[in-house]
């Protein structure tokens, strides 16, 4: 009998082979499904991570936008203030310096004392004024000693007061409440009721009261005052020249002058300019005054002006005068000044009119 040959590789070893190879594949598979599973869900919950960090990002850009835009506002801001701040610092540096020149229990008796004396000499001005004012057969405004002579040239004082039609300006600013600039500062943060009783101010109605009481019964007559604007004392007659005849309307118009509160700068051009105005035209104007203006046209606030800056604006208003019209002028003191006399002298002598500057207890 023949004897059967192995062979190793049989059928049934294929079999096994390839039944184990199979299974070798399926384990794969199924550890590879497994592990795509969990990655997708790992990557899931990454993915919404990176959602949630991509939305935190944005947020965070639009906050800083905004951040910046508010520190821009800020810092706008604080230009602002740092620019308010300084012009506080100023006014208060200037307010500081005004208070060290004032002295509360000094300026308040010297104003009282000032304040008896005013009502002593009002009292003595309205008895003279009415005396002067009487109705009477003599011409009335004449002095017990005058010449007169052309343009009823008053010539016991120099003053021209004549005319058919006379113009009476004022200088209302803040500079003739006193003769000192120091007094002046003082002065001009006090109340209204102190500044009407200042000494300066108090002469200066006096002598347009006394004024008046010159002014001849045919002529009529315009007060104006004038400082930053130009009005008359009675402003529902700006442009129209009042009865010199009337009693009544001289002391209407000297009792408003004695309500006027000086104060603001010089401004001599509107004060001329005024003249124009008045139709017809006066034929004598006075000028009460106490130095060059300060302001001219345009007006202009700067802090000071020079001496040859004033000398400017004099010049300048000087041009608001019409030929042929005599201006008179009474000029009070004022420290500082020097050009003041010289310039208002040569205008007074140019216009062939007078000058004159009062003793401190005239008129």
């Amino acid at each position: 009998m023949r004897r059967r040959e192995i062979n190793v590789f049989s059928l049934s070893f294929l079999d096994a082979m390839t039944c184990g190879f199979g299974a070798v594949v399926l384990f794969y598979m199924v550890i590879n499904a497994s592990a795509g599973l969990r990655s997708g869900e790992m990557t899931a919950d990454l993915r919404g991570e990176a959602s949630r960090l991509e939305e935190e990002v944005l947020d965070g850009y639009n906050d800083l936008v905004e951040a910046r835009n508010s520190v821009s506002e800020v810092q706008e801001k604080l230009v602002v203030a740092n620019g308010l701040s300084r012009r506080l610092i100023e006014q208060i540096e200037q307010i500081r310096v005004e208070l060290a020149l004032y002295s509360d229990t000094t300026l308040a008796s010297e104003e009282h004392i000032n304040r008896l004396k005013t009502d002593l000499q009002t009292l003595e001005d309205s008895a003279r004024r009415l005396s002067a004012s009487a109705a009477s057969d003599e011409t009335p405004g004449g002095d017990l000693r005058s010449f007169v002579g052309d343009g009823d040239r008053q010539y016991l004082t120099g003053l021209k007061v004549g005319g058919r039609r006379i113009f009476i300006l004022v200088d209302a600013s803040a500079s003739m409440l006193d003769e000192t600039i120091v007094n002046v500062i003082r002065r001009r943060n006090l109340p209204d009721e102190v500044k009407l009783q200042a000494d300066k101010w108090r002469q200066a109605v006096r002598t347009v009261d006394w004024l008046t009481t010159q002014i001849p019964r045919d002529s009529e007559f315009q007060i104006y005052t004038f400082n930053e604007r130009a009005e008359s004392v009675l402003p529902e007659t700006n442009g129209e020249w009042l009865d010199g005849s009337s009693r009544e309307v001289l002391d209407q118009a000297v009792a408003a002058l004695n309500g006027v509160v000086p104060r603001d700068g010089t401004n001599l051009q509107r004060g001329l300019a005024a003249i124009k105005t008045m139709r017809p035209r006066p034929d004598n104007v006075i000028l009460l005054v106490d130095g060059l203006p300060t302001q001219g046209e345009p007006p202009t606030r700067r802090a000071t002006v020079t001496g040859s800056q004033r000398v400017r604006l004099f010049n300048k208003a000087v041009g608001e005068i019409g030929a042929g019209l005599p201006i008179n002028v009474i000029l009070f003191p004022m420290e500082g000044d020097p050009d003041a006399a010289s310039a208002y002298w040569k205008l007074a002598v140019a216009t062939r009119g007078s000058f004159m500057s009062p003793a401190e207890d005239w008129p």
